[in-house]
């Protein structure tokens, strides 16, 4: 295995950031070895944002109203997050795509957490929020998810690191399924995150197709 070892973990969300409060929340328990070092938002009017100045940790504002060239905004997150050593990437809640820069400047070092199980057709462009869960709904399917994975450079595409399933109930809407499976979330980031840290989720294994790992903890 490659463990990344104490985590400095940069946090890219763009609205109220339950789940990056939740990762907060892991590392200052010590659940995880680490430390959420920074957060960064397209938003700058995030929630996600004030959630980080509660907790003393830098709140950065980066969009293309600064930088509207998507290359120059890559570098840009690049090199805000390379001058805090961060060594692990998580995108919460993170509504833009980055592209080749950003991800070649933190090869199998940035994860993702999507609502449903990946691979499959309720992830994509346009499948975020409430879509998701409606996509789950109308496809009928008994049983959704979170997923979380690498990113590449396009939506919700990269090897998968680890999933849970939650099952999808004869009433549900999407409003009802999305607290359900954002509960699950709160506690499974958290936990594949843990075991990165500990060298039980090995990132670069994933990446050369190794599959998904079963994350106990959560």
């Amino acid at each position: 295995m490659t463990p990344v070892g104490k985590l400095r973990v940069g946090v890219l969300a763009s609205g109220g950031g339950t789940d990056t409060q939740a990762i907060i929340d892991a590392c200052e328990a010590g659940l995880i070895e680490g430390d959420v070092v920074v957060v960064v938002s397209n938003n700058s009017k995030a929630g996600v944002l004030e959630r980080a100045r509660r907790h003393g940790i830098p709140a950065r504002h980066l969009s293309s109203s600064r930088y509207p060239d998507d290359a120059d905004l890559d570098r840009a997150f690049a090199e805000l997050l390379r001058g805090c050593d961060v060594n692990l990437v998580t995108l919460a809640g993170y509504m833009k795509k980055r592209g080749a820069a950003f991800i070649a400047a933190f090869p199998n070092r940035i994860v993702n957490i999507h609502p449903a199980l990946l691979p499959g057709p309720h992830g994509g462009e346009g499948k975020y929020g409430l879509h998701v869960h409606e996509s789950v709904l109308a496809a009928g399917d008994e049983v959704t998810g979170v997923s979380i994975h690498l990113v590449d450079e396009e939506y919700d595409h990269g090897p998968v690191v680890a999933r849970r399933e939650v099952p999808v109930m004869p009433d549900d809407t999407p409003a009802s399924l999305q607290k359900r499976v954002l509960a699950v979330e709160h506690e499974f980031y958290p936990a594949v995150l843990a075991a990165v840290e500990r060298g039980e989720v090995d990132l670069d294994a994933v990446a050369a197709g190794e599959g998904p790992a079963n994350i106990d903890g959560a």
